[in-house]
């Protein structure tokens, strides 16, 4: 019986210590195909809270997205991965009118892969690609000029880590939680990404 109440001493004693040093985690309810539950940590704020001009200039607010779900890019015109802006504008054409929105963000963090202007940059993009979603004005989404938004997703989203390069990838659901991050060659239509887009598309 004592070795009993020490073991059971030493296992919340255990328990407090682990709490103690780890960040805030809840568990996902356990996603299609009864993999287990994923340990995801604790989201404050939203992608809805900024605004960010479009390609043209304009201020648009992210939170006129809600209620969809949400694939944010940061994308470049003189990339190795450029041509997935193909594949984006495929998955855009597939999904577009059950939810989804791709918001793609030029940026020029990267081996100096998006050296142009807005002008030149919405000129490729819709000439080579014939883009119908959203472009917005190029922005910084690393080091000290980066963009609020990219702070958020890299600093504050269930999902740290600074942007390794063009095309990383992260899904929003309709709730405007960051539910995925997608390495930069992880395809817009790669098997991972299809399944959990079309898993949050059909959620209401």
């Amino acid at each position: 019986m004592h070795s009993t109440n020490v073991s059971a001493r030493h296992l919340w004693l255990l328990m407090g210590f682990v709490l103690s040093c780890s960040p805030s985690y809840s568990l996902a309810e356990e996603p299609p195909g009864g993999k287990g539950p994923i340990l995801m940590a604790s989201q404050t704020g939203s992608v809805y809270d900024f605004t960010l001009n479009d390609i043209d200039g304009k201020p648009v607010s992210l939170g006129q997205f809600k209620g969809k779900v949400l694939l944010l890019v940061n994308t470049a015109s003189f990339c190795g991965n450029t041509p997935q802006y193909g594949d984006m504008q495929e998955m855009y054409e597939r999904y577009q009118a059950k939810g989804l929105e791709i918001l793609a963000f030029p940026a020029n963090n990267f081996g100096q892969q998006e050296p142009g202007t807005n002008q030149e940059i919405k000129n490729f993009c819709y000439t080579k690609y014939s883009l119908t979603f959203p472009l917005f004005t190029k922005i910084s989404v690393k080091g000290g000029d980066k963009h609020p938004l990219y702070r958020y997703l890299t600093e504050q989203s269930p999902f740290p880590g600074e942007v390794e390069w063009n095309f990383q990838k992260y899904l929003v659901d309709r709730k405007g939680n960051v539910v995925a991050r997608y390495q930069h060659r992880t395809k817009p239509l790669a098997d991972e990404i299809v399944r959990d887009v079309e898993r949050e598309l059909v959620k209401q």
